[in-house]
C-alpha cells in the first residue's frame, strides 16, 4: 500500500512529471516545412493542446484559432465548485495564457463553415480559407429545451446547474448547501442526449449526499437520481457499481426519467417517462440540460445524418477523428461524433491522433496512430474518496496505475489524484506536453 507521501510522488510523476519527460527524454520529431493554412475552431482544452503541438511539428504553416472566449475554463473543477470545495475562480484562466507564439487568435465566434470551398466565416464578417480545419468548439448546453427553465433561476428556489460555468456552479452550491441544512427532496438529473463527462451528475449526487451526512442531516433528506434510461452509467460494470453504492446510501434511482419542464414557483419538475409525464415536487433540483453541437456545424453539412441526427455531432472516423466525407476536416473533443470521448482525459489521447494524421496529410501520406475511445472519470463518491473509472469504445476497463489504483474502488488515492495531479496534468496537456 502507498502512504500519502508516496502518493504525492506519484501525483508529481503523473502531473508535472509528464512535462519533464516530454522535454528531456522524448525525441522531438523533425519539423515539416509547409505553407498550409490550418484553422482550429475553439481554444479550449483540445484546441489549445493541438495548437501547441502543431507549432512544434510544422514550419511555415499559418495556424489560426477562432474563439470568442476571453477565459479558459478548467471544466473538471466545476463539480468541486458546486460542492463548496473550491472557489469559482479555481477554474478560470485567460485563453491567451495557453496559446503558443506564432498562432493567430481571432476572438470571434464562427458563423458558418463551407466544406466545399474550404472557408470559415466569423460573426465579425471575416471569411478565411483553409487547407485543413480542426473543429473543437465544444458543445451547446441547450437549457432552452427545458420548458420553464432559465439560467437566471440557478441559485434560487432550490435550483442548481453546475455545467453552465463557474458563476452558476457557485450559485449551485448556494442552493445545494441550503438543501443539505434544511432537508427535503433533492432530484438530480441527466439528459437523454450524449453529454460531456457523464460522471459529473453522479459526482454531484454523491457529494451532496455526503455533505448532508457530515452535517448530520441525512435523515432529513431524500435523494433521487433521475437516469435517462435503464442504467446509471454507460459502462455496464460501472453502472452496477453505482447502483450498489446508491443502494448502500439510500439514493433512489428513477430510471427512464428525462427532465422536461420546471415550475420554479411551485417547485415541481416534470419528467418524460415510458408511462407518460410524471410530476415530482422538489426542494433541490440539479438541472443538466440536453447537449448538442453548435448551430454552425449542424448547418454546414458536417454532422452525421443517420446517427445523433438531433444532436449534430461531426461525422468522423472513430479511430482517426477525420471527417468521412471531407478529408481536410478533423474534429476533437465534445463535438466529435464518436461513441465515447467527451472528457478532458479523452482529449489528451485524441489530440496526438489528429496531430499525426494532419501532419501526415500535409506530407501526402497516411497517419498511423489510432484513438481507441479512451475515456476517464475520477468519479467522486464522497469527500475524500473517488473511483478512477477508465474505459474504451468497447467498455473494457483500462488501468493506468495497475497495482496502485484498483478500478471501481473508492480510494483516497484517487481523490488526491483529482485534487493534486489532475489539474497539473491538464495544464501540461494544454501546453502540448502531455
Amino acid at each position: 500500500m502507498f502512504d500519502r507521501r508516496q502518493f504525492l510522488s506519484l501525483a508529481a510523476l503523473s502531473g508535472a512529471g509528464v512535462l519533464t519527460v516530454s522535454r528531456t527524454t522524448a525525441a522531438a520529431p523533425k519539423q515539416v516545412k509547409t505553407n498550409a493554412k490550418i484553422i482550429i475552431v475553439g481554444a479550449g482544452a483540445a484546441g489549445a493542446s493541438l495548437a501547441n503541438r502543431l507549432v512544434r511539428r510544422v514550419d511555415g504553416a499559418t495556424i489560426t484559432i477562432i474563439d470568442p472566449s476571453q477565459n479558459h475554463l478548467y471544466q473538471p473543477g466545476l463539480s468541486l465548485v458546486a460542492a463548496g470545495l473550491k472557489p469559482a475562480d479555481y477554474v478560470i484562466s485567460k485563453t491567451t495564457e495557453w496559446l503558443p507564439k506564432g498562432v493567430m487568435l481571432i476572438p470571434e465566434a464562427v458563423a458558418a463553415v463551407d466544406p466545399e470551398v474550404q472557408t470559415v466565416a466569423t460573426t465579425g464578417g471575416q471569411t478565411l480559407s483553409y487547407d485543413f480545419l480542426v473543429l473543437a468548439p465544444g458543445l451547446v448546453l441547450d437549457h432552452d429545451a427545458i420548458e420553464g427553465f432559465s439560467l437566471e433561476m440557478v441559485g434560487q428556489n432550490g435550483i442548481g446547474a453546475l455545467y453552465a460555468g463557474p458563476e452558476y456552479a457557485a450559485r449551485t452550491w448556494a442552493a445545494a448547501e441550503k438543501f443539505t441544512q434544511s432537508g427535503g427532496r433533492g432530484i438530480f438529473t441527466r439528459p437523454a442526449t450524449e453529454m460531456k463527462c457523464a460522471g459529473a451528475p453522479l459526482k454531484h449526487t454523491f457529494l451532496i449526499d455526503d455533505i448532508a451526512r457530515r452535517a448530520g442531516n441525512r435523515g432529513k433528506v431524500e435523494i433521487i437520481y433521475a437516469a435517462h434510461n435503464d442504467a446509471l452509467f454507460g459502462v455496464p460494470i460501472v453502472s452496477e457499481k453505482v447502483r450498489m453504492l446508491f443502494q448502500d446510501r439510500g439514493i433512489l434511482p428513477a430510471y427512464s426519467h428525462v427532465l422536461k419542464a420546471v415550475d420554479a414557483q411551485r417547485k415541481v419538475a416534470t419528467f418524460a417517462t415510458p408511462e407518460g409525464n410524471r410530476a415530482l415536487d422538489y426542494d433541490y433540483l440539479h438541472v443538466v440540460p440536453p447537449q448538442r453541437a453548435p448551430d454552425f456545424i449542424r448547418q454546414s453539412g458536417l454532422s452525421w445524418a443517420d446517427r445523433w441526427a438531433d444532436q449534430g455531432w461531426v461525422e468522423v472516423d472513430m479511430y482517426n477523428l477525420r471527417h468521412l466525407r471531407y478529408p481536410q476536416v478533423f474534429a476533437l473533443g465534445d463535438v466529435a461524433g464518436v461513441p465515447k470521448g467527451k472528457t478532458a482525459a479523452s482529449v489528451k489521447f485524441q489530440v496526438p491522433v489528429v496531430e499525426d494524421h494532419l501532419v501526415a496529410a500535409i506530407q501526402g501520406r497516411t497517419g498511423s496512430t489510432t484513438y481507441n475511445g479512451y475515456t476517464s472519470c475520477p468519479m467522486i463518491t464522497r469527500v475524500g474518496r473517488a473511483m478512477l473509472v477508465e474505459f474504451d469504445y468497447h467498455n473494457n476497463l483500462i488501468m493506468s496505475f495497475p497495482g496502485v489504483i484498483a478500478p471501481l474502488e473508492e480510494l483516497w488515492i484517487t481523490w488526491l489524484m483529482k485534487e493534486v495531479a489532475l489539474k497539473a496534468t491538464y495544464n501540461a496537456m494544454l501546453r502540448g506536453r502531455a
